[in-house]
């Protein structure tokens, strides 16, 4: 890697930062704990780099980069910041973890149910090796994938993730890198594929020292909500392109992950020939991907089905699946019938666009937008498999950006909003999209996902107002006595309320619906999953009234089929209904099989599949 601390096989350490606003760099090291750090002059090099090996500096050792004002930063390529992101970096050796998984080739996408998780509040210690311990119980359900919200290291000891400053430094305050290691290594083991969500659109407000020795790191032609943008298609672009191909190495070589989920693509500008999301792919294709599955989620809430081709033999020619907030969306105005902020883009016929997202991907594929002034959003993507699309009813977004970080079920407080919200539920999951929970929604947590972080001074203040300012627009929160009411982010306790909490599970409503979801991914991977490699394009649907049929063409004729019952009242479903008149049998799944009625019950899913020359 061309940045950063590398241990070489002399037994020395080579150090180097790409720093072209510095006509001289320091290295401030110190080899033991309690020792004053020693300061070392660095030799500048062409193109804006500083590099100096030394000899005494082995694994453990922490250093900084020292400026001409005397500023000490820490290094932009850490592997680890064990004081936090504006302490001192320590080296590693990345050999030093006994990896298990020798024999782990990763596992094809169309097995993937993912559990996104945040590390943190996941479990009463939010640690790596407390996540690792819960990982056998997610398994037995029937995920097949986690995907961990961001662990670069970000100022204090708690926050989503999204505001990380170190890119390369899992962060310190849920263990050491190795700890990290061991959780994928038994991951694996369990037969779980790993993601990692990365964010490479901004740098967090805290801890980011790049403007004081790197100015070309971003570009102020362009501007994003956090200001000037990365620098990936400006003067001086290479090593910051460089800088980001190589943290998607990283993950994927030195920490076994099995892909990545890139946060809001819409958010990274780059007008370069080859788009910056096109050249990670390409490099994680040439890497890792020639030896095992790695795969490419994206976040785009441009709705680009371009970045989600497929060429002719099926394979992703560049991501392999994007989150659909567009499913989302729908799905959330038929079962909470809230209509605020971004929900108001599907306020009307909510059922169509979820049939819609269901057969052909995104519900907006270049209609326009009321929510943006009636501009266009989107791109046709009908053409596309139902796995170039994650989909979910709840995520860390979705629930955290709320006031008060509900979960759907505690939204859903009438009988019908309950009676859609499980009808839902078996859609996403006996789709042939591929499906996302949210820790805890598999037994309907009851504890809120709260936006929470740890910023210092000023901007702890301004964070906590900002977000009390942002719901303003909202009838609920007109009032300030109601917006003071919002929890404050920094606050411990924002943090600690949402945390899992685990002995739900073994209780009532909520060990129903763990038995719900485990029995729908058992459907699931008895019936769908064998088939979903060979869904090559997107499906067909129709809404009458409250009922909504959906089917897809999954190869050699066979055909999966989905009618949802979202009324309140029986349907009746012809036996050949949309298919090919083949005798093939419904299966009842919800309400689950028990009576066959001769009509769908309110509230009820069929489903089936017509084999063709399966």
């Amino acid at each position: 890697m061309p940045f950063g601390a590398e241990l070489l096989a002399s037994g020395s350490t080579r150090f180097r930062l790409w720093a072209p606003g510095a006509a001289r760099l320091r290295l401030a090291l110190q080899v033991r704990g309690g020792q004053a750090p020693v300061h070392h002059d660095m030799h500048a090099l062409e193109g804006g780099w500083h590099e100096l090996t030394l000899s005494q500096a082995g694994a453990g050792s922490r250093y900084r980069f020292v400026l001409e004002s005397g500023l000490a930063v820490p290094d932009p390529a850490s592997r680890f910041n064990p004081e936090d992101v504006q302490g001192p970096s320590q080296v590693t050796d990345p050999l030093a973890y006994a990896w298990q998984d020798a024999g782990w080739v990763g596992r094809a996408w169309h097995e993937a149910v993912v559990y996104e998780l945040h590390v943190g509040a996941f479990t009463p210690a939010g640690t790596y090796a407390a996540a690792q311990a819960r990982l056998a119980e997610l398994a037995e359900i029937g995920i097949t994938a986690i995907e961990l919200m961001p662990l670069a290291s970000f100022s204090g000891q708690r926050g989503w993730g999204y505001d990380g400053v170190l890119p390369f430094a899992p962060d310190a305050s849920y263990g050491q890198p190795d700890e990290l290691k061991a959780l994928v290594d038994h991951a694996h083991a369990l037969g779980l594929i790993v993601l990692l969500d990365v964010v490479y659109n901004h740098f967090g407000p805290e801890g980011n020292h790049l403007h004081a020795y790197c100015e070309p790191f971003f570009n102020p032609a362009h501007q994003t909500p956090w200001g000037a943008a990365i620098n990936f298609d400006g003067e001086q672009r290479g090593p910051v392109r460089s800088f980001y191909v190589h943290n998607a190495l990283y993950w994927t070589e030195e920490f076994h992950f099995d892909g990545l989920r890139l946060d809001a693509v819409h958010a990274i500008r780059d007008d370069s020939p080859e788009h910056i999301v096109r050249e990670i792919a390409h490099a994680l294709q040439r890497g890792p991907g020639l030896l095992r599955q790695v795969h490419l989620v994206l976040e785009n809430d441009a709705n680009e089905a371009h970045h989600l081709g497929r060429d002719l033999n099926g394979r992703p020619v560049c991501a392999t699946a994007q989150w659909n907030d567009d499913l989302h969306h729908a799905a959330h105005v038929l079962i909470a019938d809230e209509v605020d902020g971004y929900y108001a883009d599907y306020a009307e016929q909510p059922l169509q666009r979820l049939a819609r997202c269901l057969a052909e991907g995104f519900a907006y594929q270049g209609e326009p937008s009321a929510l943006r002034d009636g501009l266009a959003r989107g791109e046709p993507s009908a053409h596309l498999p139902p796995l170039a699309f994650v989909s979910f009813l709840q995520n860390h977004d979705q629930i955290g950006n709320r006031a008060f970080g509900e979960r759907l079920d505690s939204l859903a407080t009438t009988a019908q909003a309950v009676q859609r919200l499980e009808t839902a539920l078996a859609c996403l999951l006996l789709s042939p999209h591929v499906p996302m929970l949210f820790m805890g929604e598999e037994f309907a947590a009851t504890s809120p996902f709260l936006y929470f972080c740890d910023f210092h001074a000023e901007l702890a203040e301004a964070v906590a107002s900002g977000r009390r300012a942002e719901f303003k627009r909202f009838a609920a929160f007109e009032d300030a006595a109601a917006r003071a009411r919002i929890p404050d982010p920094n606050a411990l306790a924002s943090f600690t309320a949402s945390k899992l909490r685990w002995h739900e599970r073994e209780q009532g409503p909520h060990a129903e619906r763990l038995a719900l979801v485990a029995r729908l991914l058992s459907l699931r991977k008895e019936l769908l999953t064998p088939l979903l490699a060979s869904a090559m394009g997107g499906g067909s649907y129709r809404v009458e009234d409250e009922v909504m049929r959906v089917q897809w063409p999954l190869g050699k004729g066979a055909r999966w089929q989905l009618v949802a019952n979202f009324g309140d009242s029986p349907a009746g479903v012809a036996e050949a209904d949309g298919g090919t008149a083949t005798g093939a049998p419904w299966l009842r799944v919800l309400p689950p099989a028990g009576d066959a009625p001769a009509a769908l019950p309110a509230g009820g899913v069929w489903v089936r599949l017509e084999p063709g020359n399966v």
